[in-house]
């Protein structure tokens, strides 16, 4: 948490920069988002991306064909990433290079690092993390680590801009940016002016965090959720973030409209066989009022799979407000703009999809 205070803290007050060294005018100096001050060619050919997130950037950032070494995680078919239908094919004949994962550690494989020899290696590593794998490969380790909370906040901003400085996609960076906060904007402002009485009560539920989560898995300050300025019942937490919370309280809460990760509907399933009477109390289950929520934290936040769950969740809160927006359509436009392919028939195929669901089925 510490480090991660840090981060933000230093991300607030972070400006570009990147200089041509004086003593090498074949380098330039890049400052990364921990501040470090990072070596690196003035033109970068070929790159290695680690850690959560990193090769979500890139891809976002249309510079998948200058990576030259994947890791074991992203190699491997996985939809709860939503970069990997773009890279697994390509992926899965380049050298392993790292585990992959979240942790942020070094779990690189510095010997494949080195037979790889790409330019600069871009790591969602702590800094700690990247000084250490830049001290066994001898290249250069610039990180791009942003935190996965809300629907990409500054982390994510500063992250993405320096990758684009990186690799010489400013302009692409500032597009993907500038999308961001337009959709923030108009979600935001479809509902802005609704008072919390006028507002239905929705709990959002089966969250994954750190793992797969069963229905008493939820998230104050839940940024699909917020974003729209939604009544979310789970708000009454002291803190902002992921907790459990007690059946008792969903059954006091009793909100209108429940959304679930259609993923980890087996260990809903699981509860309700052990509980049904619980989950028939609820007047949003009464109501068939029960809708999906796929998972968006996967490897860092997917900014595609987050929008779209906003826009889902305006469509079934506010219908008058979001009624020109047909989710299958702003969904394609939200994936083809961040991944230059409509990948919403594979997400479908793969059980992410939005609509209602039946609790004990």
């Amino acid at each position: 948490m510490l480090k991660h205070i840090c981060l933000l803290c230093f991300i607030l007050t972070l400006s570009a920069c990147t200089q041509t060294n004086p003593t090498n005018p074949q380098t330039r100096t890049v400052t990364d988002v921990w501040g470090r001050e990072v070596e690196i060619p003035i033109y970068i050919e070929t790159i290695v991306t680690l850690g959560p997130g990193a090769t979500r950037i890139a891809t976002y950032l249309n510079v998948t064909h200058m990576i030259v070494g994947a890791e074991t995680q992203t190699a491997n078919f996985n939809i709860l990433m939503d970069f990997n239908p773009i890279v697994h094919e390509k992926f899965s004949t380049l050298p392993i290079v790292g585990r992959g994962g979240g942790s942020g550690e070094n779990n690189a494989y510095a010997e494949e690092l080195i037979l790889t020899s790409p330019d600069v290696i871009l790591a969602a590593f702590t800094p700690e993390a990247a000084d250490e794998l830049q001290a066994q490969v001898n290249i250069p380790v610039v990180a791009v680590r942003y935190i996965s909370t809300g629907l990409a906040n500054e982390t994510f901003f500063a992250a993405t801009r320096v990758f684009g400085e990186v690799v010489g996609q400013q302009d692409r960076a500032e597009e993907v940016l500038s999308y961001i906060e337009a959709l923030r904007a108009d979600l935001n402002s479809r509902t802005a002016d609704i008072s919390n009485t006028d507002k239905l009560r929705v709990y959002a539920g089966a969250i994954t965090f750190a793992g797969r989560r069963g229905f008493a898995g939820t998230y104050s300050n839940f940024g699909p959720l917020a974003v729209i300025n939604a009544y979310n019942v789970a708000d009454t937490a002291l803190e902002p973030g992921f907790y459990e919370v007690d059946f008792e309280q969903i059954i006091a809460w009793d909100p209108d409209v429940i959304f679930l990760d259609p993923g980890n509907m087996d260990l809903v399933n699981d509860e309700y066989e052990i509980n049904p009477a619980f989950f028939r109390s609820l007047r949003a289950v009464q109501e068939g009022r029960v809708y999906t929520m796929p998972a968006f934290n996967f490897s860092a936040t997917n900014v595609t799979y987050a929008l779209m769950n906003a826009y889902f969740a305006g469509t079934v809160l506010f219908p008058g407000e979001f009624s020109d927006i047909n989710i299958d359509q702003k969904s394609s436009e939200i994936l083809t703009f961040f991944l230059g392919l409509d990948t919403l028939s594979i997400m479908t195929d793969n059980n992410l999809f939005f609509g209602t669901i039946t609790i004990g089925e």
